[in-house]
C-alpha cells in the first residue's frame, strides 16, 4: 500500500560534493535514510538522475520523467513512479526523518479521506517529508506543470491536504528533528554527533 520515494536529485552546491553519498556514521546519508524506512515500505524508490552511483541500495532507481522542472518535476517522478496507492516523499539530506510520523500520516490520510498529508512550520510546508494520495495528486501535479506553475505547492488548491497540527507533530516526532536537512559540512557534522548521543530517540 505504501512506496517510499526518496529524493536525490539535489545539487548539494553548500557542501562540494553530494551530500547523498557523503558517509554519515560510515555509510552513505542515503542509504541511512533508505534503510530508515525499510520496514514500513511496500516499495522503494529511489528518484536520481546517476543511477549509477546508486546501485548499491536495494531500490528501484528512477530518472526525472519531467527534466527541467525543477522541485515539482521531482515531486511528479516520485508519485508517477510510484506502484502504490500511497506515497511517501522524503528528501535524501534528511538523516533524522521519521517513519512514524509517516505511519501517523497514513492512518489520517485513511482515516480522513485526504489526498496530502503533510506538516507545516514556520518556514511553509514540509512537501519532501510528507505523504501523498497518488490517485488525486498525480493528475493535479501535471496540470500545474502543464500551466508553466514551479511552486511545489501550486497544486495543492486543486486536493484535499491535511496539515499536521503542531501537537500532532510533537506526539508523531517528539526529537523535532525529522525536517532537518543537512546543507553544508558544519550542519553535518553536527548531525552526526547527535546522531552518535541519540539515534533512538531522534526517530
Amino acid at each position: 500500500m505504501l512506496t517510499i520515494a526518496i529524493q536525490a536529485g539535489g545539487q548539494s552546491s553548500r557542501m562540494g560534493e553530494d551530500k547523498a553519498l557523503k558517509p554519515f556514521l560510515g555509510k552513505p546519508l542515503i542509504q541511512r535514510v533508505t534503510e530508515r524506512f525499510s520496514t514500513i515500505a511496500d516499495e522503494l524508490i529511489v528518484t536520481t538522475n546517476r543511477p549509477a552511483d546508486y546501485t548499491f541500495l536495494n531500490a528501484r532507481l528512477m530518472p526525472d520523467l519531467k527534466p527541467g522542472r525543477g522541485a515539482l518535476g521531482g515531486l511528479y517522478t516520485a508519485i508517477a513512479s510510484a506502484s502504490q496507492p500511497f506515497v511517501a516523499v522524503i528528501a535524501c539530506d534528511m538523516p533524522f526523518a521519521s517513519p512514524n510520523l509517516i505511519e501517523n500520516a497514513h492512518r489520517l490520510m485513511v482515516q480522513e479521506e485526504a489526498d496530502v498529508v503533510i506538516a507545516k512550520s514556520e518556514e511553509g510546508y514540509e512537501p519532501f517529508h510528507a505523504l501523498y494520495r497518488r490517485e488525486t495528486c498525480l493528475p493535479a501535479i501535471e496540470a500545474a506543470i502543464t500551466a508553466d506553475l514551479w511552486k511545489v505547492i501550486a497544486w495543492f488548491p486543486q486536493v484535499h491536504v491535511r496539515t499536521l497540527s503542531p501537537d500532532e507533530l510533537k506526539s508523531f516526532n517528539p526529537s523535532g528533528l525529522c525536517f532537518w536537512n543537512v546543507n553544508t559540512p558544519e550542519e553535518f557534522q553536527q548531525a552526526e554527533q547527535l546522531a552518535k548521543r541519540s539515534d533512538e530517540a531522534a526517530i
